[in-house]
């Protein structure tokens, strides 16, 4: 079934606090600790597919302790950020600083340096694993519910099959579903979702037009 793609109002800023951990609960632990500077380790590397959250743990994590060395998506480095990566981490090895990177690969499968692969597996080594579609489920609903609002089964199961299936997306979602029930004063009924959806498609696609002359 074909997602409907949409330019949804930019989330709030990434936060421990609206982390859905799921299978994830040890590695959000250890990288709350981490930032928190108490953790025994002073490496973490994070793995995952896309969607999995690695990239919000790490803004949430560097929002906590900016001194942290954070780098996101490693397998895309160039040579002089594979390099600044490798100084990070032996620094962190060494009790000067700490470093939280992550990538789509365990370390050993990653396109980069040698050296800096072994370093990557040093610390604590993670996979985050995708919430399954009962969390997701059950996270919408909650959220649904914290803004006063009640998803039907039918409404929740057209979201998780029509739109993007990262959190961040459907989150962006249900705020569009929200500000439309509440203008309309209408239940989140499907019709009123795809209604919702179909508006909000369109003043995304206005600016894209351009006047005739």
């Amino acid at each position: 079934m074909q997602q409907l793609p949409l330019a949804i109002s930019s989330p709030a800023e990434p936060a421990f606090e609206t982390f859905v951990a799921g299978a994830n609960s040890e590695a959000l632990a250890r990288v709350r600790e981490l930032a928190a500077g108490s953790l025994h380790e002073s490496i973490v590397y994070l793995w995952g597919a896309p969607g999995c959250g690695r990239s919000h743990l790490l803004q949430a994590a560097a929002r906590v302790n900016p001194r942290l060395v954070t780098a996101d998506d490693v397998e895309t480095l160039d040579a002089d950020g594979q390099h600044a990566l490798f100084i990070a981490i032996n620094a962190a090895r060494d009790g000067k600083g700490a470093v939280l990177a992550a990538g789509a690969a365990p370390p050993a499968g990653l396109a980069l340096r040698e050296d800096l692969r072994s370093r990557l597996a040093w610390g604590l080594v993670y996979q985050l694993k995708p919430l399954t579609d009962a969390q997701k489920a059950q996270h919408l609903r909650g959220e649904a519910e914290r803004r006063g609002l009640k998803l039907g089964d039918d409404v929740v199961g057209f979201l998780l099959t029509r739109m993007p299936r990262d959190l961040s997306s459907l989150q962006g979602v249900l705020e569009v579903l929200d500000r439309y029930s509440l203008i309309k004063q209408r239940a989140l009924t499907l019709p009123l979702v795809r209604e919702a959806l179909a508006a909000e498609q369109q003043l995304t696609e206005l600016p894209r037009q351009r006047p005739t002359r």
